[in-house]
């Protein structure tokens, strides 16, 4: 492995940690009605569990409301039972054809639960990436070892990993703000 291969197998691995953050990011209710939100919920249908995306269509008519359509009007029942069971605390509303998910203001107290919550995902997403730079640095400082590259080149090579780092860090910090301004609305 020569350098170039380090720093493009740490930029893409970084890129992934910074996707994973953003993800999950989006899972968080902000106060505002969001299909990612029903992303994890999973469903008993046809005699095995589905994600919900899967057995129905979701739609944001307005802010507060989300509205899932079943694709076979059987699941509905299901559905419920599934968007219950999940631990996002909304209370499906069904009128026979669709389920309407009224998405509650959120509290002072839950802001600042919420925003501690997102500092955490920062935090994780963070040690992914501070983890990628290790991996390189320890392949950078076996290459100086294996008379591969010379100190000077180590040194450089450091260098730039702590960069692409820093590049990625401040990235995860801009989502994180976003989120946090998202959930203090």
């Amino acid at each position: 492995m020569n350098l170039s291969e380090i720093y493009e197998d740490a930029e893409r691995r970084m890129k992934s940690a910074v996707e994973t953050t953003r993800k999950e990011l989006s899972h968080l209710r902000a106060g505002r009605a969001n299909p990612a939100l029903l992303e994890r919920v999973q469903v008993m249908a046809y005699d095995t569990v589905m994600p919900l995306n899967q057995v129905a269509s979701i739609s944001t008519p307005d802010a507060k409301t989300l509205v899932v359509q079943p694709f076979d009007k059987g699941n509905l029942a299901a559905i419920e039972r599934g968007i219950l069971k999940s631990d996002l605390g909304l209370t499906p509303a069904s009128d026979g054809r669709v389920i309407r998910l009224n998405i509650p203001a959120l509290t002072d107290d839950r802001r600042a639960e919420l925003t501690k919550v997102v500092h955490k995902m920062a935090e994780e997403g963070k040690v992914s990436l501070r983890n990628v730079r290790r991996d390189a640095n320890e392949h950078i400082k076996k290459m100086e070892k294996d008379k591969q590259i010379s100190e000077d080149e180590r040194f450089k090579a450091l260098d730039k990993t702590e960069k692409i780092l820093d590049k990625y860090s401040e990235e995860i910090d801009k989502l994180s703000g976003a989120k946090i301004d998202e959930i203090k609305g």
